[in-house]
This record gives C-alpha cells, structure tokens and sequence, in this order.
C-alpha cells in the first residue's frame, strides 16, 4: 500500500509541475492601463504616412493560376486531408494602383489566411524580382475550403494543412506574375466607391436580432479603354459549403466574382470584409445552392445601390501601425489559458497589424485581427463626420484571431474563446484604434 501510495503521489507531483508549467490565469486587468495599450496608441499618433498627389489615376490587374499539380490538404473547419477533386481553381489576383508618384498593390489569396511565413516570403520574392510596390496589401477570400500547405509550425501540422516549401515557392511565383500582369496593363483609370445594401444574405451568427454588417463595398477602377475591375467586400463568412466537403474551391466569393465578371467587370477581387460574428444565409451547402446565393447576392449588387461617390483628387497615402497585445490567451476555460511559451510553439508568429491606405477621401484599412463587424456601423458614421469613406478587410498577413465585443468574452462561442488569442479587451481596443485612425 505504501508503495502505491509512493507511485499515486509522484504521478500527482508530475502532473502538479506540468499544469504549473503549461497553465497560467487569465489576465482580467483593464487594458486601458496595460503598458502596450499606451505604446501602441502613442505610435499610432508618430507613425508617419507616405505617399503622394499626382495628376491622375493607373490602374491595372492580373491573375495566376496557383491551383496545386496535385492534391495538399484542405484548410477549414477541421482537418480534413487532401481534395479529392477540384471543384474551383484557385487564384492569386493583384490590382494595381499608382498616381505617377506612389504606387500600391494588392494581393489577394483564395486562402483561409495570409500567413504571417508567407507573407514574408511573397516580400521577399517581390522585392527580389524588381516589381515596384510602395505598399502591398494582402488580402484573402477566406474560404474553408481553400488550399494548405502555408503554415508552419506544431498547430499549422496538425490543423491547418502543413507547411510545403514547394507551395510556398509557387504561391511566390504566381504572386509575382500576377503583379508583373497588373503593371504590364496599367492605364489611365477613374476611380469610384460604391455602397451595397445586402443584408438579406447575412446575419449575425450567435446572437439572434443582434448588430450585423449588411453591406458590400466597392472600389470601382474604370481605364480610358473602357475595361473596368472591382475591389470588394463582404462580412459574410465563406462557410456555405459543407465541412464534409472534399473538393479544392473558392465558396462563394469565387462564384460571386464570376457573376461580377459575367455581368459588367473584366475583373473582379473579393476581399474578405469584416467577418467575425457574421454568417451567410445560403439556400445550401452544396455548390449548386452556393452559386444560387452568390446569384442572389449579384442581383443585390446591381439593385441595392446606396451610396456613391467618385474618386476625383489622385492623392495616395499610406502607413502601417504594428500592434502591441497582451500575452497569448488561448483559454481552455473560462479563466485559465496556456501559458505563453506553450501559444508560441503551437502557433508561432502572429505579425499583429494594420495596413492604412487613403486615396482621395476614401480610407481603407486593412487588419490581422478577424474584426466583427458589430463595430462597422459607428465606424462609417465616424468617417462621414469626417468626410471619408471606409472600407474594412482583414487577413492582411498576420493572424491574431477573432476581435469580438468585450461583452461577449465569457460566452461559450469559439470565436472568443478557442480563436479569441489575446485575451479580454481587444473589442475596445481595436475599436478604438481605428476610431483614431479616422479622425487623425
């Protein structure tokens, strides 16, 4: 008995220190006190912007096709393993801006994420190669049934499809070609911002009645030849297709871009908008019920206009804002999380962020935190006080999880406690930030 009593007691002693060393509380404290709160709102005030007032407008666009040689694993809802089939291609899309003095570009991925790995690895293809680009912006559709292959590191293995250097190298390749395509076709361009109503096809997805966004938004890029592209976005996630499904495809922003395309646009680029809380109301889960919400979705597009407004001053400006953040908080309760050594080797760096861009007086702001757009609407009130358009999207290169309403933080939803990473506050917080960042 007393050697049983030996082995009970040093196997509750190593399970003592394990739990010590992999398990800590919390952190409750306000954040408007916290140390990082203050460095991060002080550099946002002596932050500089860059950029330029030119005499016009050049704009241009391309595409690469980067749908894999043979089956990677499917990112999304949970592991899955690789497609079984390619329902959709998949694309890297660039759109180009310049005003003869400064020149931005965006890229955008048929991706979950934009990995923080490769976004570094697409700069440092680009810079390489030449291409020119005073500020890129990364962007993703956010599909859960896109490609892996991206990420690295203990939770990237196990989840999200791996990291395969082969991928990385060819979404460098295609990124730089699609760029290389975008600025091979520039021309003289107008610019217009256009304003959606669609908030049939979406809703809240925890809170039945809740604040939601319902609209689309567009930057419309019409060339003197007539050609014209768009750069949009929605809240709605891209879940309509079943967690079961097995095929390589792009939801339903791919078939809303090819309804775009089909209807008045050479080009169309979807952006992830603010996604977090939001959910689609599709008819299905299966890619035919899919492209019947995107068709719905188009239809809204062309008759639920309420806003729009032309781009006329060909003024570029645009900085970046690194974001300081409490430590890691991935809970595995309501007030314990693991400590941050252990959030670090799971996941590795989060590259917290935002991108600001300002053409004329529409302000585009682009972050690593996936932002509910239960915040969108006092945020486009603010920014017509100030006499700015907005536009809000996400996935810009780093990933921190899901920025959610503070009230909402012990609530039993994933999206604020097993993606919700840096612990309570962050709604105030990120709020906050882009406030000041419209008003500056």
């Amino acid at each position: 008995m007393s050697r049983f009593l030996k082995i009970l007691s040093w196997t509750f002693a190593v399970l003592l220190l394990i739990a010590l060393a992999t398990i800590t509380t919390v952190d409750r404290s306000p954040i408007e006190k916290q140390n990082f709160y203050q460095e991060t709102f002080e550099r946002l005030e002596k932050t500089p912007w860059q950029g330029s007032e030119g005499d016009f407008w050049l704009a241009g666009w391309g595409k690469a096709n980067v749908t894999p040689d043979k089956p990677v694993p499917l990112v999304g809802y949970a592991p899955r393993g690789p497609y079984e089939f390619v329902q959709d291609s998949s694309f890297v899309k660039a759109i180009t801006l310049s005003n003869g003095k400064t020149q931005i570009a965006w890229l955008n991925f048929e991706l979950l994420i934009v990995h923080p790995v490769l976004a570094k690895a697409i700069e440092e293809g680009i810079a390489n190669s030449g291409v020119k680009a005073d500020q890129l912006i990364f962007t993703a559709t956010h599909t859960h049934s896109g490609m892996g292959g991206y990420m690295p590191g203990v939770l990237g293995n196990l989840a999200f499809g791996g990291y395969d250097q082969k991928t990385v190298d060819h979404l460098v390749n295609k990124s730089i070609e699609a760029l290389q395509t975008a600025i091979s076709s520039q021309d003289t361009a107008s610019l217009s911002y256009r304003k959606v109503d669609a908030g049939k096809y979406v809703a809240n997805r925890f809170i039945k009645d809740a604040p939601y966004d319902p609209f689309v938004r567009q930057l419309i890029f019409t060339k003197k030849s007539g050609e014209k592209a768009v750069f949009f976005t929605y809240s709605a996630h891209a879940t309509c297709l079943s967690s079961k499904f097995m095929g390589l495809s792009g939801d339903y922003p791919k078939y809303l871009n090819q309804a775009l395309e089909a209807r008045d646009y050479d080009f169309a680029l979807f952006a992830a908008g603010t996604v977090g809380s939001h959910r689609p109301i599709a008819p299905g889960n299966t890619p035919e019920k899919v492209q019947e919400y995107a068709a719905g979705l188009d239809s809204a597009i062309w008759l639920r206009m309420t806003q729009f407004a032309t781009l006329k001053n060909p003024r570029i400006q645009h900085s970046k804002l690194d974001i300081s953040l409490r430590e890691p908080h991935l809970r595995i309760s309501d007030n314990l999380r693991i400590r941050p050594w252990l959030f670090n080797y799971l996941l590795g760096d989060t590259n917290p962020h935002f991108d600001f861009t300002q053409l004329g007086n529409l302000l585009l702001i682009t972050s690593s935190g996936e932002l509910s757009g239960v915040f969108y609407e006092e945020w486009d009130r603010l920014a017509k006080e100030n006499g700015l358009n907005l536009i809000v999207t996400t996935f810009n290169g780093g990933y921190i999880g899901y920025i959610t309403p503070d009230e909402l933080y012990d609530e039993h939803y994933h999206e604020v406690r097993e993606t919700n990473w840096y612990g309570p506050g962050n709604g105030h917080y990120f709020d906050q930030l882009i406030r000041k960042t419209i008003e500056r």
